[in-house]
């Protein structure tokens, strides 16, 4: 059966979980941080190279503040928490967003983390935070801009690969198969460019209850896939 190389993840149904149970917002972002741990540690199992995991949006800043800082306090937690398991498991961290415009206190948090697990190669695991693809599209146009502006670039040279080597993702491979949970089927501004020609997939299980069974089962359904990229 095919495997995903790369799999990403919009992580949707934190809120509705925690109302159906009539727990506050918070209870339900805790829950969810228990299946992203739990789903990671399966990745490596199921042979996916890379997990990318869509955890904060740059629309997410129109929450309210409360909850963007419980939010954020439940990153802290987890970097501060599951680092060494992850390092020790042979995963490394990466992150694609502007997460260099958070707290300064974070952003250590953050960088220590990453080099910690520079070095480690049986998974890759991708946040993204603080990220938006279309804001990431507009940054890779400037730079093409600037660039043909200052005479180092012919416009006649942009291709696909230049575009690609541009993006926060350039040193990984597209995504092979999105999973959005919860039901919604829409992406959310997320990885716009990359997804071009992954499959996607949209289940209904809110992202507390989506658990290292749900993830095979993803895994299966892709499997059962054909894949022709526009050919025959």
């Amino acid at each position: 059966m095919a495997v995903p190389r790369h799999v990403a993840i919009i992580m949707d149904g934190n809120g509705r979980w925690a109302k159906k149970r009539m727990l506050p917002r918070i209870a339900g972002h805790r829950k969810g941080i228990e299946a992203a741990r739990n789903v990671t540690r399966a990745a490596g199992d199921l042979g996916i190279e890379v997990l990318t995991l869509y955890a904060f949006s740059t629309e997410n800043w129109r929450r309210p503040a409360e909850e963007v800082n419980d939010l954020m306090g439940l990153l802290r937690h987890f970097i501060q928490t599951d680092i060494e398991e992850l390092a020790q498991n042979g995963v490394r961290l990466r992150i694609i967003g502007n997460y260099k415009a958070l707290a300064p206190d974070l952003v250590a948090l953050i960088d220590g983390a990453i080099e910690r697990t520079a070095q480690n190669s049986r998974t890759t695991l991708v946040i993204a935070l603080n990220y938006g693809s279309q804001a990431e599209l507009v940054s890779v146009m400037r730079d093409v801009a600037q660039r043909a502006r200052d005479g180092n670039l012919d416009p006649a040279t942009i291709d696909e690969a230049m575009i690609d080597n541009l993006l926060d993702t350039h040193d990984l491979p597209p995504p092979d198969l999105l999973i959005r949970t919860s039901g919604e089927q829409r992406l959310s501004n997320f990885m716009l460019w990359q997804l071009a020609y992954a499959e996607l997939l949209f289940v209904d299980t809110l992202w507390p209850d989506f658990g290292v069974q749900s993830l095979a089962d993803a895994v299966a359904d892709y499997g059962a896939r054909e894949r022709r990229f526009g050919g025959l």
